[in-house]
């Protein structure tokens, strides 16, 4: 059974990494920007397009309302931007917004950030997949029919890559997100060329269409509203810029300032991307609807059912660069790719947060660890198992899953900025230094703007998305609060329980007497080497036990331990319902009551074999008898195994195994020969 898991499971992730080659996992500035980054760059590819959407309810004629939207968006970014480089500097450590949040304003605050950064990093993988899918669909309609499967298989591939590694997937990811970005860019530059410099007229693919208004004519709180709730989608743009501060650990030397310039660079990049596609779009005449079957008219007529509605950032390429050309196909195939490789930085988030959560005893203990490939592996799993389930139940539509976004984004946000405003204030309390001060002013200044200006977009999103789907995430978030507060209840209570008392116990002091009780069913070898083991450990008192089902077997057994002259006295137990466990169980527990300051040592003889069916076979009654015992105080169990013919052949297989070389190591040569890389730790 080892050999079936172990052998595809090198192949699909590489050989396990010893421990003390964590720091070659360490990324440089040019692969962590792709790694961490790579959900706000993609995000352009969708949140122009959201805005878009929305004001298409009140027909084109809002449309001139969104640049104004996108300065808004700016403003956010920068913002957001600034405030967490002092983040980065403050807390380098890795908690990012949970550490900030659960040190500055306690563990209730830190738990709240907790869980809206544990349900964005889901959403992420969700919306992401799915926007990619879609994006693909366009070129290809049998992604389009098959875009659940085909959701859920990608997301399955980004769980094997990152199983592999942050290193090796930052590396895979590298290129694709460097393309978009240029891709972009160029598509930027060259429609800024054509249109300001040449004087082309370019077209979208629907800008001779019309768009049907929901509501027409909207003045008043009416298009207020309607403008703050396109301006909260447009948000989604700031989807992951938290990754960084709670990936602060993966940097090299020096981690904060490289995290502080990876976030500055990303947040360049995000704004300029997204301002040139929204400007782009308006020059075009991109055409965008909540409903195009109905909404989107072509020469006065609705398009229908079977019209697919291409993202902003295609018909933009469409009608910069000319439908088919190869830049729009190479700037398709980034789109798509880039956005399957935004979930990438909640592969990397997500995990990190878990262990963090684990030391903490708010999540289980096993997502503490680095799994084979120094990643967080059960991290890794986890967020793929609960993104395909959102994909599933939402079909892999971006539309819907987008309006359970940015939510948890931006209460991690604001309760983020207002802990670092009492850390400065804190640290000004006892800091004398004029020039120390003077900066932490400044940061705190930095970061009171910042947590007003994130709590107003947060009771903008709750406002205008909640009845959207906002209430989902709300939702997720109430369900990983309550979880995380039980689990630590639980791990407290154990500790408290298991705690060792300063003066003499119970449990330290010696028993009295200690009765061993030999399992029984048929004299044979497994019994005698059992017998022989329990006679070496000089217990006060020793018997063998064994229950009368057949009474011939009985009679049997009876002769055999009379003929063999065992000295250990045999005790039969009556069983007139033909059960096993039930006798064992009440016998012990009358020992106990009889003599509760003894202990009593139960050997149980078990087979041990080699293949796994047989585990079927054999032990059964042993691992239900072994069960129950465990709830009984003052019982020790012990196994006593003998090993069967099969077992033996396992072993041999085994040692074969350990000679085998994984695909590549006999040119890698072996491990304890290999030279040192230079960089790596000893």
């Amino acid at each position: 059974m080892s050999k079936l898991t172990d052998v595809p499971k090198r192949i699909l992730i590489g050989r396990a990494l010893r421990s003390d080659r964590l720091g070659e996992t360490l990324l440089p500035k040019r692969i962590a920007l792709p790694v961490f980054a790579s959900d706000p760059l993609s995000s352009v590819a969708y949140a122009p397009g959201e805005v878009l959407l929305v004001l298409s309810i009140a027909g084109v004629s809002a449309y001139h309302f969104s640049p104004w939207i996108a300065v808004a968006v700016v403003v956010l970014m920068f913002t957001v931007v600034a405030s967490y480089r002092q983040n980065v500097h403050a807390y380098p450590s890795g908690g990012g917004d949970y550490e900030v949040a659960n040190t500055n304003l306690g563990p209730k605050a830190g738990l709240t950030v907790a869980s809206a950064l544990l349900v964005d990093y889901v959403l992420t993988v969700a919306v992401s997949i799915s926007s990619g899918v879609e994006n693909l669909g366009s070129a290809i309609h049998f992604v389009v029919e098959h875009k659940v499967m085909c959701a859920i298989g990608i997301i399955v591939l980004l769980t094997l890559m990152n199983l592999r590694g942050v290193k090796e997937s930052g590396k895979l990811f590298a290129i694709p997100t460097y393309v978009f970005v240029a891709g972009v860019f160029i598509m930027i530059a060259w429609g800024a060329y054509r249109g300001i410099v040449v004087g082309d007229t370019m077209h979208a693919p629907t800008s001779d269409f019309e768009i049907k208004p929901e509501h027409q004519g909207l003045a008043g709180f009416a298009l207020v509203f309607l403008l703050l709730r396109a301006f909260s989608s447009g948000c989604a743009a700031l989807t992951g810029v938290e990754a960084i501060s709670n990936g602060v650990p993966a940097f090299r030397k020096p981690k904060s300032k490289n995290a502080a310039t990876t976030l500055a660079l990303m947040g360049g990049l995000a704004v300029t991307m997204f301002c040139g596609i929204i400007g782009l779009a308006m020059a075009t005449d991109v055409k965008m609807a909540e409903n195009p079957a109905k909404d989107l008219l072509h020469n006065g007529t609705a398009v229908g059912a079977d019209y697919v509605q291409d993202p902003v950032i295609s018909q933009v390429a469409a009608a910069v660069f000319g439908d088919g050309t190869f830049f729009f196909i190479l700037l398709a195939a980034a789109t798509a790719l880039v956005l399957f490789l935004a979930a990438n930085t909640a592969y990397n988030g997500f995990p990190l947060l878990g262990s963090i959560l684990a030391q903490d005893r708010y999540l289980p203990r096993q997502l503490h660890t680095r799994g084979d490939r120094l990643a967080f592996s059960n991290g890794i799993v986890l967020l793929a198992g609960a993104a395909i389930l959102l994909v599933w139940i939402y079909e892999a539509d971006s539309t819907r899953l987008i309006q359970l976004y940015i939510v948890g984004v931006f209460v991690s946000f604001t309760l983020s900025q207002i802990g670092m405003v009492r850390h400065w204030n804190r640290h000004l309390r006892t800091e004398r230094n004029p020039a120390a001060r003077r900066r932490m002013i400044r940061s705190r200044a930095i970061n009171t703007f910042g947590a007003f200006f994130t709590g107003l977009v947060l009771v903008v999103v709750l406002a205008t998305k909640f009845t959207h789907g906002a209430w989902v995430a709300l939702l997720g978030m109430m369900i990983f609060y309550g979880t995380m507060t039980a689990i630590r209840k639980h791990y407290d209570r154990v500790s408290e329980e298991i705690a060792a008392d300063e003066g003499p116990s119970d449990d330290s002091v010696r028993p009295s007497r200690v009765h061993s009780i030999v399992l029984v069913s048929k004299v044979h070898k497994p019994t005698l080497r059992a017998l022989a083991f329990a006679k070496l450990t000089r217990s006060d008192r020793l018997e063998a036990l064994s229950v009368s089902v057949d009474p011939a077997e009985t009679k049997a057994l009876k002769d055999e331990w009379e003929r063999r002259g065992i000295n250990v006295p045999l005790k039969i137990l009556d069983s007139p319902y033909r059960e096993i466990t039930r006798p064992i169980i009440d016998y012990v527990k009358g020992l106990r009551r009889e003599s509760p300051r003894d202990a009593i040592s139960i050997y149980i003889p078990e087979y041990v074999v080699g293949h796994w069916y047989e585990h079927f076979l054999h032990n059964q009654s042993a691992l239900r008898l072994k069960g129950r015992l465990l709830f009984t105080p003052g019982v020790m169990v012990t196994s006593v195994p003998y090993q069967l013919q099969s077992s033996e052949l396992a072993k041999e297989r085994a040692k074969k195994r350990q000679e085998w070389n994984a695909p590549g190591a006999v040119r890698r040569g072996p491990v304890d020969r290999r030279p040192k890389e230079p960089n790596a730790k000893r």
